[in-house]
């Protein structure tokens, strides 16, 4: 703490932690705080006061109003927001559980001491008329921060600033500081080159293989750069074991002193530190290696080591916070953040205190339950290459070990490798790989408990409500095929706009109508297979199924419902049929899996026990019913009754019970087995490395479903249509009739061409009998009621859904972790089922 002098103008504190307005009353805390800070980054004792208390000077109710400000400061501590206390804070205790607050959420914690003087503050709070407390409160505040000021510098804070007198606060001027390791302004390109350990040679390789220039005194290298301007970044452990700490220390030191590389402290450089500095270690892992070798430096190099080494921090969050670089790793909620244990656990990770056989750490899997947004590269444990779990990844590959030095291009995502020149120095233990996304627990109820809003690519913000939610838990939890497989669920299909020409609800005039005023010049009319929504997920053999989806058992793939389950209790030769169907298609796309959009046919398949319970025995009862009827009224009308209009009404509802019972009956077919069962695909979503259904048209989609063959598959009947041709309008509109009369449900109509905004993705024009099926058999005599159906719930939701289906495919093969890719699966499901009641 450095004496109050008149010049002094310009106090800087922590850009994100915790600040302590220490001051008694009448010292002008608040006006400086007003002054100096975002009226919300202040939190007042006297407003908690006054919510707890409706008096702000009410000092019964302090108590109470500093479990408010407590609870307040913390969370926002934990959002990681800057956070001015603004209360006396003239006594330690009250200081220490703000300090220990502050620790507990890993931030910093500055004091700014406003000692304006006794006469001051007593001369102010007389004119303030709310201030009754007397001078005697003043000055035994001014008595306890006399006392404090002789202390205060040994509690905890980062600083001390100490403010005396009116003039020098008034003066002041308050700036901002970021934490050391918050480098966010940093976006890259970088390269992240994992645990060095003295092998020298090796990093000028793999630098040579990333593109980088070095520089050389002789033949010493003495740093590099990037022809493209790319920024290094080391993850640490560059010493011991290996065979030349000291030429690996002085190519880097050289980089980040010219500023193109940035470095990170491993444990082993902080157990050299100490080393160094004469602390007494035991020399192991590799520490005498790097003494020996630096016992051959001159005295001035291993002095700029040391201060090298000893002046490393824990960690770095680059590019916007959307990247973060630690020795060991760091879990979401230390990104950023500085305390001892942050430090810790970067250097060392999270440890459970045990040794395993080898006498080595036991840690925990912080990273298989990591669930942050930030990517987060790390090294110190060395595995055998180069593996993503969940959204972090380790870069040590062992090279001191005869294995490999690996560096991740960032934000490009590619891993680039050299291998060791030997082996330097013998493993403890061997090299174990890290648990891949596909093999870790795919999903944790709090992924998807309660409300929740995910961001999308394709659907903007999607609000997921807590109700239903719990009620998607319950379908997916128990019926669900393996999750490894669940990639992608189909969205709803938005319905056509109410159709005004006579006889009909839908038509497909009002499609192209729709399309054409959304800017779309050109659709594709599908058939509308009448069957059951099924979705494919199928890998070339049971390696690649090993390989992508992490599934050892054997299996092929799977084909399941609109809700994840699986089709048939084993679709084993389901899968086998249509993988040898989808041959062509795996040689021309050059993928060794797919994800294919279908319909498995007939309807009844899957639905018998639907049809007969819900649509037959209404059909078989108004078989039944209607013609007895209509036999006592003609008994009566033959009586002389007039009951003319009800045998009408009669009829018709006769008439249109037999169309009712054939329109469902159309879609009822034998089958056995898999005998008489086929599918009929109409979008390939996704293979190797491409999620299809965002990046290809769907004429390119049927085109190379056309390859596909044998007696398992069903075409899908389609035509393209310029929407300034009345002509094609008008034959589309002729072949939908055709389809209709011929039983069958309508069709779709699609964008021929990649859209964007809100456009439908697609849009069902049923025909006039199958409507029978939904709305049921009278339907046609309430088409002026059902013309006022409200279509604009099902068409937010049908958009909703399907962008959460394709940032679920976007997600999968980007290898996004598998947990990210089921809460927009989950997310489908969800907006899907009935809301419940979630305490249920």
């Amino acid at each position: 703490m450095s004496e109050a002098t008149a010049e002094l103008r310009q106090v800087v504190v922590p850009a994100m932690g915790l600040i302590l307005l220490v001051g008694v009353s009448g010292s002008g805390k608040s006006t400086f705080a007003r002054r100096h800070f975002k009226p919300t980054e202040v939190v007042s004792s006297d407003f908690c006061r006054g919510l707890v208390a409706d008096d702000e000077n009410d000092q019964s109710a302090t108590p109470d109003a500093f479990d408010v400000l407590h609870y307040i400061v913390g969370t926002r501590l934990r959002r990681g927001l800057l956070t001015v206390v603004d209360a006396t804070n003239v006594q330690q205790a009250a200081r220490a559980s703000l300090i220990r607050l502050a620790k507990s959420h890993d931030v910093l914690v500055d004091a700014l001491v406003l000692d304006a003087g006794e006469s001051v503050a007593l001369a102010r709070n007389a004119q303030r008329p709310d201030r009754d407390f007397g001078a005697s409160v003043v000055k035994r505040q001014q008595r306890d921060l006399d006392r404090s000021l002789r202390r205060i510098k040994k509690e905890g804070f980062r600083r001390v600033h100490l403010l005396s007198g009116a003039e020098q606060i008034d003066a002041v001027e308050i700036v901002r500081e970021p934490s050391w390791n918050d480098r966010r302004e940093l976006r890259g390109p970088f390269d992240i080159i994992g645990d060095v350990h003295g092998c020298a040679a090796e990093l000028r390789t793999l630098l040579a293989e990333l593109g980088w220039r070095i520089d050389y005194d002789g033949e010493q290298a003495i740093g590099a750069s990037h022809p493209e301007g790319r920024q290094a970044v080391f993850v640490g452990d560059l010493v011991d074991r290996g065979p030349d700490t000291p030429g690996v220390l002085r190519l880097v030191m050289g980089m980040c002193a010219a500023g193109t590389a940035l470095c990170v402290s491993g444990n082993h450089e902080a157990k050299l530190v100490r080393a160094l500095k004469g602390a007494n270690v035991t020399v192991s892992h590799g520490l005498a290696e790097s003494l020996d070798q630096l016992r051959g430096e001159p005295d001035a190099f291993t002095q700029s080591a040391l201060a090298f080494m000893d002046g490393l921090i824990s960690h770095y969050v680059l590019d916007e916070g959307r990247l973060v670089v630690a020795h060991a790793g760091l879990k979401e909620a230390y990104h950023g953040r500085s305390s001892g244990r942050v430090r810790s656990f970067a250097l060392y990770g999270d440890t459970t205190g045990e040794t395993d056989d080898y006498g080595l750490p036991v840690r925990y899997p912080w990273a298989e339950e990591y669930r942050g947004s930030a990517m987060v590269v790390y090294g110190h444990t060395p595995v055998p290459k180069a593996e993503w779990v969940n959204n972090t990844i380790c870069l040590d590959t062992g090279v001191v070990f005869g294995g490999a030095l690996t560096a991740l291009r960032y934000p490009e995502r590619e891993i680039v490798s050299v291998p060791a020149e030997q082996e330097w120095y013998e493993p403890i233990r061997p090299l174990v790989p890290a648990a891949g996304d596909r093999e870790v627990a795919v999903l944790r109820i709090g992924d998807v408990a309660g409300t929740r809003w995910l961001e999308t690519t394709h659907g903007g913000k999607v609000k997921v409500p807590e109700e239903n939610a719990a009620a998607a838990l319950e379908v997916m939890s128990r019926f669900a095929v393996d999750p490894r497989w669940l990639i992608y669920l189909p969205p709803t299909m938005s319905p056509v706009a109410t159709s005004q020409q006579e006889g009909y609800l839908e038509h497909p005039e009002q499609a192209f109508e729709e399309y054409a005023g959304w800017g779309v010049t050109r659709v594709v009319c599908e058939e509308k297979h009448m069957g059951s929504r099924a979705i494919a997920v199928i890998a070339k053999d049971a390696e690649a199924a090993a390989r992508h989806f992490g599934v050892a058992d054997g299996s092929t793939g799977v084909v399941h419902t609109r809700t994840g389950r699986s089709f048939f209790p084993d679709t084993t030769e389901l899968v086998a049929r249509l993988r040898e169907s989808a041959e062509p298609l795996f040689a021309s796309l050059e993928t060794d899996w797919l994800a294919l959009d279908c319909e498995l046919l007939p309807w009844s398949a899957k639905a018998i026990e639907l049809i007969k319970e819900q649509y037959a025995s209404v059909g078989a009862a108004a078989r039944e019913a209607l013609p007895e009827a209509l036999d006592v009224l003609q008994t009566a009308a033959a009586r002389g009754l007039e009951v003319s209009a009800m045998i009408e009404r009669t009829q018709r509802r006769r008439d249109n019970a037999a169309a009712f019972r054939d329109a469902y009956a159309g879609y009822v077919g034998p089958t056995q087995g898999l005998d008489g069962v086929t599918l009929a695909p109409f979008q390939i979503l996704a293979a190797q490395g491409r999620a299809l259904a965002v990046t290809q048209p769907h004429e390119w989609h049927l085109a190379e479903l056309a390859r596909m063959g044998g007696d398992l598959i069903t075409p899908t009947r389609h035509r393209f249509v310029d929407l300034t041709s009345a002509t094609e309008r008008e034959a589309a509109t002729q072949w939908w009739r055709e389809l209709t009369a011929a039983g069958g449900e309508g069709m779709v109509v699609k964008p021929a061409h990649l859209t964007q905004g809100r456009v439908q993705p697609g849009i069902k024009v049923r025909g006039r009998e199958y409507l029978r099926i939904i709305y049921g058999p009278d339907y046609t005599d309430s088409l002026d009621v059902l013309r006022n159906r409200n279509l604009g719930k099902k068409r937010q939701l049908a958009l909703r859904e399907h962008g959460l289906g394709l940032e679920a495919l976007t997600a999968f093969v980007d290898d996004e972790p598998l947990w990210k890719v089921h809460q927009a699966v989950f997310a489908v499901l969800a907006l899907e089922s009935e809301p419940v009641d979630p305490r249920l």
